[in-house]
């Protein structure tokens, strides 16, 4: 673990929370900047965050609705905003970050239009001193489940080992396992495309079908999300690790997944408008699913199971149809590379 230090988390949804107090944990003083003033007042005043129910939160977690005054001073900065939101949210904390503040990035998806990752948004945004003490966090971690303390293992990447290391440290503790790469690009493609394989992982069940569907899916889906990260310039084997494989296959089988769980809906016939008319929280495969297809068109990348999400999310496409066409596709053989 390392020394305490002055920690901001951006970002007051669940999982933005869920860091926070792990942070708490290891002994850090830690601020979190929420957007709702609401928000804000339950944390300081209760010690609980509406989104994310029954977690009691340290007394000694302090939110502020004020961006600049919640990131001045911080050592250590935790970008967990919405992936469409990041780059709005970060421009404005940007001139009140310290020169040598740690910036962590913990969200996932693809930025709509300039289909840019999260780490190349925040660089578009931040000088280039504070990038270089840029990572990504990722991984296999529902937000409720790292508040209550399961145990859960994620993975810290960033292109400087010294940083990746210090930022495992920062989050380290008995119940919260960090792993660290150099794979940038590919840990942030990782958490970003999963979120659309389990959209069709969540129509299938709704459909209703089972297991042989669901593993068939993760399996093929976990070739689609390596031949784009790969073309995008990743490692492949990050995505036999918990950025890739561990973070697919939770988002594809758990209940607490919102992708999944949009997909399921999907696929018992609602609306998606519907769906995502009384939702609070973000799905964000919804809106990666345009960014993937267009990326794989770029790069002549094949991604039939993302190519038919995109058809069900933007085209009205039915869930049973996508299905249909997925397996009567021209028999192939297995191929990963």
């Amino acid at each position: 673990m390392s020394a305490p230090l002055r920690a901001t988390v951006v970002g007051a949804g669940a999982w933005g929370t869920a860091l926070a107090k792990v942070l708490c944990d290891v002994g850090h003083e830690v601020r979190i900047w929420s957007y709702e003033p609401e928000v804000a007042q339950s944390i300081n005043e209760r010690s609980t965050n509406p989104y994310l129910k029954g977690i009691t939160l340290p007394a000694g977690l302090r939110a502020d609705a004020d961006l600049g005054r919640a990131v001045g001073g911080a050592e250590l900065v935790v970008s967990v905003s919405p992936s469409q939101v990041v780059r709005n949210v970060m421009s404005e904390a940007a001139p009140h970050l310290r020169a040598d503040a740690t910036i962590v990035s913990a969200s996932k998806g693809v930025e709509l239009g300039t289909l840019l990752r999260m780490d190349e948004v925040l660089a578009t945004v931040l000088s280039p001193s504070v990038m270089e003490r840029f990572s990504v966090l990722s991984g296999p971690s529902f937000a409720h489940e790292v508040a209550a303390g399961a145990p859960t293992a994620v993975v810290v990447a960033s292109r400087e080992q010294a940083v990746a290391e210090s930022v495992q440290a920062a989050f380290q503790t008995r119940v919260f396992r960090v792993y660290t790469n150099l794979d940038v690009i590919g840990v942030e493609l990782g958490g970003a495309l999963k979120n659309v394989i389990a959209l069709a992982a969540g129509m299938t069940a709704g459909l209703g079908f089972a297991h042989n569907t669901t593993a068939a899916l993760i399996t093929r889906g976990l070739a689609e999300i390596t031949r784009l990260g790969v073309a995008l310039g990743a490692r492949q084997a990050t995505f036999y690790g918990l950025a890739g494989m561990g973070d697919l296959v939770l988002t594809c089988t758990g209940s607490a997944s919102r992708n999944r769980t949009v997909g399921f809906r999907l696929g018992q016939g609602e609306t998606l408008d519907a769906i995502l008319g009384d939702m609070t929280a973000v799905a964000e495969g919804v809106k990666t699913a345009s960014a993937v297809h267009e990326l794989a068109r770029r790069h002549g990348v094949e991604m039939p199971i993302a190519e038919q999400v995109y058809a069900i999310v933007e085209k009205g496409r039915s869930p049973l149809e996508a299905l249909q066409a997925l397996m009567e596709r021209d028999p192939k053989p297995e191929e990963w590379s």
